[in-house]
């Protein structure tokens, strides 16, 4: 009876070329092929086209000097192309931080008084949001520009008001700047091995509270200990001079490794990672009785880990000018961090300097000393976190309405204030809904802030106009827009969906 059951089921079996598993494969993998030329030869077309133009597509511009000056940033006066958008993208980052932090706090303030008892509160939110979101973005940037240029006085050499400390006028804001000095990464190495006992004083603090139910204060009592570290690190950061030496011997064995041996290790270590992975997903997916369950998708990450490291190998095998930059650019590192260690015993980690007023000519001005923030910086941060915090008060207000009602009368009863409430009931089961649309704001800030060119801010997209317009490389400054904007935004949403995943309820 097994026999022929057996024999039955063999003389039933579905050809090739009408399974369905078989056909749906080689449906996606024929589809990939037909994709992949598409672009190869639309790539090779426009190729082509650009050389019968004589249109240069080379990023020999990052390298060559420039004439361009920057209104603020890390460097006022690039030397090159790379240096000038180097500058800008620090400007972009510095606003786009910024803005997120103080659009996230005000946000969750407008939020918050949308839903208050007060009339007067509520209603002062009410129309916040609804005007500030309902003006286009560009709009409030141009109004906030003109109103401190006409409403701030000129700069003068007694401009105040705290002459030689903190300078307002139509040309900014100029303050102490502080800035790290010599002895700053011997103290970061002290404040890393504070980070790292905060992360076993936080796991202890989160026992006790587990075990007792007593409020521990786990995240307060981690930071104070960061802080202690840091404070400690101040005075005792120059016992870690021993680093500097140890970082001068890896430079040196890295440029002694030859070429050949580097490709080798960076192929083990693709095809060793790869076969890792794929052993614990198999493992993962395998039942206790050893059955192995796997979907289309599955087995797609299977071969997409083997075909991306056999990729890698190939890659390493064909341009072997990778791993020996990979090897000189390690090397140049540890050179550089050895150089850092490499200082006087009395160097400060900190230093800072005064802002100062330099007048050429008939026209004063700020000096290079201070921190200053211009006049197009403040328009475009104030327009950027006002525009976005009523967008993110809408998020909050939804989020805590999504949370049920009976938790609140819940905790009422057991006899929580109403802001113990809310910090300990409400908002943890309200940020699992409030964070996806909060982090599309966040997106949209960064992106927004490619809008500052409209009231002369030297962000990215200012600088790589002039750049282009110098250099006529239209096209390499557009692609480096796009991987510049599409990593913060890929960061971005890395760093949202990780906190996401961690505030899901996890199921029994």
């Amino acid at each position: 009876m097994t026999a022929s059951t057996t024999q039955e089921r063999v003389s039933h079996r579905v050809p090739l070329w009408r399974d369905v598993v078989v056909l749906k494969w080689v449906t996606q993998v024929v589809l990939l092929f037909v994709v992949l030329g598409t672009m190869w030869f639309l790539a090779s077309q426009a190729g082509d086209n650009l050389r019968a133009r004589n249109i240069n597509t080379d990023f020999d511009f990052l390298e060559r000097p420039v004439d361009i000056q920057i209104s603020e940033g890390i460097d006022t006066h690039p030397d090159t192309g790379g240096r000038a958008l180097w500058a800008a993208m620090v400007n972009t980052l510095r606003l786009s931080i910024s803005g997120i932090f103080f659009a996230t706090i005000l946000g969750v303030i407008v939020g918050l008084a949308r839903l208050s008892d007060n009339w007067l509160v509520r209603q002062i939110a009410r129309w916040w949001v609804e005007t500030l979101r309902n003006i286009p973005l560009l709009v409030q940037m141009v109004i906030y520009y003109s109103v401190m240029t006409a409403a701030l006085p000129r700069v003068g050499l007694d401009t105040g008001p705290i002459n030689g400390f903190l300078h307002v006028s139509n040309k900014g804001i100029s303050m102490p700047r502080v800035h790290i000095a010599d002895g700053f990464y011997q103290w970061a190495v002290v404040v890393l091995v504070g980070a790292a006992a905060a992360h076993f004083v936080r796991r202890h603090r989160q026992r006790i509270q587990d075990e007792t139910g007593a409020n521990t204060s786990p995240i307060l009592w981690a930071l104070g200990t960061v802080c202690l570290f840091g404070l400690v690190g101040l005075f005792i950061h120059p016992a870690f001079f021993w680093l500097g030496p140890i970082f001068s011997a890896i430079a040196d064995l890295l440029d002694s490794l030859p070429n050949g041996f580097a490709q080798l290790v960076f192929a083990v270590i693709a095809v060793g990672g790869a076969t890792i992975w794929i052993r614990r997903f198999v493992s993962d997916h395998r039942s206790a009785r050893g059955h192995l369950s796997l979907t289309d998708d599955d087995w797609f990450r299977i071969a997409f880990a083997a075909v991306a490291s056999l990729a890698v190998v190939v890659l390493l095998v064909r341009w072997s000018g990778l791993s020996a930059w990979t090897l000189n650019s390690g090397r140049d590192l540890f050179e550089v961090m050895a150089n850092k260690f490499d200082v006087n015993g009395a160097a400060r980690p900190f230093d800072a300097m005064l802002p100062d007023i330099v007048q050429k000519g008939k026209f004063p001005n700020y000096g290079k000393n201070g921190l200053t923030l211009s006049i197009g910086f403040a328009s475009v941060f104030f327009a950027v976190v006002f525009y976005t915090s009523a967008f993110i008060g809408e998020n909050v207000r939804g989020g805590i309405l999504a949370v049920p009602k009976g938790q609140t009368e819940a905790a009422k009863a057991v006899g929580l204030s109403r802001g113990q409430t809310l910090r300990h009931v409400v908002l943890p089961q309200a940020v699992r809904v409030i964070l996806p649309p909060t982090g599309n704001q966040y997106l949209n800030l960064t992106k927004n802030t490619s809008l500052a060119v409209a009231v002369g801010m030297s962000d990215m997209v200012q600088v790589g106009t002039t750049v282009f317009n110098q250099t006529g490389r239209t096209l390499p400054v557009v692609a480096i827009w796009m991987l510049f904007y599409l990593s913060c935004s890929l960061t971005i949403s890395v760093v949202v969906n990780w906190f996401n995943v961690r505030m899901q309820l996890v199921e029994r």
